[in-house]
């Protein structure tokens, strides 16, 4: 029997987004000798009339802030339009209702001209984790998202299926030297890796920028916690593709996934609070701040939001530079595609800005990975250029239960069973990042086959991830 109350199911009772939101958490974690049924219904019961609590000894100053708030001038705030556009979902049936809801209010925003929900989408700050949202002539820094750049980097290798197996050995001692996860962990010394994003002209044009440059020579090549991965495969191509010049087969790959490091994560927090400062907008949609793109400080967070998707390249250049060396292979064909960023495009005839997060360009003809987990295959893709998607696709399975629910649901003699079911070998990564915390990856599939065609499947066979507990994502 469920007996927890988290801010998910504070924010379907109706309360705003917010610090409303953290008031009624902390009071529920009291609880006061209520029951969670009570507990609801006292909340349901403060939100609805909030005057008869203002002395209460255990909700006042959850009465008080609600009353505060329906005080709040509406023209203190950018007005959201009264309806949201509407916008293209798919996969509807395996969305859950936050994501929805954060949608429907991203349509609401004046500059919005188009969106769209992928089929791995879930709950996120702001714009949901999987929504597409084009807008005129403005910039949304938590529409980009906090690990701008974000990627997916796959090298297929020369080497055929049954040397893996011969040599897995071999493959876990690269792996282990050749990659470095977690939040705040770099290189020193004559461990840290050079390249041209380093010298890039936006270090010397933003102060700010500037000063994270130290940070960022230390983490360049490394990754971060999370989901983010350093995995070795199975890449099968059922047939010939003319395009990547691949023959048919079972080939050893490389998948890495990860983003701009500390650095992303820094530009991301400093320019998102600029944004709330410069563009008030009603509580229910703060997160979704933006930026004129006509503006200087538009302008300051595109050129930094472009130096950290650069970055975030070179992180996985380096990866993929340092295994095939250590392996002595040819690589067949490279793969590179990433989320949480903005583009201009042309949408419709109209220039737009495109934010992605969690979604990935697919474009026709434009390739892309889609993972699923560590034990799920992914898929190499390639876009059809859906105009309804904003020439979107997935960027992975997505989210079925929280970090929090997937630690308190998931044992480790599960997680263990699964792996070794799979063959897939693991180093680091905790119960939060579990094969079962994520949405079934052939369903995900099945919901966007108007958006992509499948090239091949790669599936993992050793996956390395961060094993400190860090969650930077």
């Amino acid at each position: 029997m469920k007996t927890q109350i988290n801010g998910t199911d504070i924010l379907e009772l109706g309360f705003p987004e917010g610090k409303i939101i953290g008031i009624a958490l902390k009071i529920n974690s009291k609880r006061n000798g209520f029951t969670r049924d009570e507990m609801i219904a006292n909340f349901k019961n403060v939100l609805e009339t909030p005057e008869n609590y203002i002395d209460d000894k255990i909700f006042s100053k959850l009465a008080v802030a609600l009353i505060e708030k329906s005080n709040e001038k509406p023209e203190d705030f950018i007005a959201l339009n009264q309806n949201p556009n509407a916008y293209s979902a798919y996969g509807l049936d395996h969305i859950e209702d936050g994501a929805r809801k954060q949608m429907e209010v991203a349509m609401k925003l004046p500059v919005t001209v188009a969106g769209a929900l992928m089929p791995d989408a879930h709950q996120g700050y702001g714009l949901p984790i999987g929504g597409v949202l084009a807008t005129k002539n403005s910039i949304i820094p938590y529409g980009v998202g906090v690990d701008i750049g974000c990627r997916m980097a796959l090298s297929v290798y020369d080497i055929p299926e049954a040397f893996y197996f011969e040599n897995e050995a071999k493959f876990k001692r690269e792996l282990i030297a050749n990659s470095i996860f977690g939040a705040g962990h770099g290189f020193h010394g004559q461990y840290k890796s050079d390249h041209a994003v380093l010298e890039n002209d936006t270090f010397n044009m933003n102060p700010f920028v500037k000063n994270l440059k130290d940070k960022a020579w230390s983490q360049l090549g490394s990754s971060g916690g999370g989901n983010h991965f350093v995995e070795f495969g199975i890449m099968e191509f059922a047939q010939d593709d003319a395009v990547l010049k691949i023959p048919k087969g079972k080939y050893v790959a490389l998948l890495t996934h990860s983003g701009s490091r500390g650095m992303g994560a820094t530009i991301a927090g400093h320019y998102t609070k600029i944004a709330k400062d410069e563009c008030k907008l009603p509580e229910v949609a703060k997160n979704l701040a933006y930026l004129d793109m006509n503006s200087q400080l538009g302008q300051e967070y595109w050129m930094a939001m472009n130096l950290a998707g650069d970055y975030a390249s070179a992180c996985h250049e380096i990866i993929h530079n340092k295994m095939e060396r250590a392996l002595g292979a040819t690589i067949l064909a490279k793969v590179e595609n990433h989320h949480n960023f903005a583009w201009k495009e042309i949408w419709k005839g109209e220039e737009v800005i495109v934010h992605r997060k969690g979604a990935t360009p697919a474009g026709k003809g434009v390739m892309g990975i889609i993972p699923g987990s560590m034990t799920a295959p992914g898929f190499l893709v390639r876009g059809k250029g859906e105009e309804n998607a904003i020439n979107s696709a997935s960027h992975g399975a997505g989210r079925q239960m929280s970090r929090t629910q997937a630690i308190k649901n998931i044992t480790k003699t599960e997680m263990k069973s699964i792996l070794q079911d799979h063959g897939v070998t693991l180093i680091g990564a905790g119960l939060d990042e579990a094969p079962m915390a994520y949405k079934d990856i052939n369903q995900v599939m099945e919901a966007q086959q108007d958006l992509v065609d499948v090239v091949a499947k790669f599936t993992p066979k050793l996956v390395r991830m961060a094993d400190d507990g860090s969650r930077e994502d």
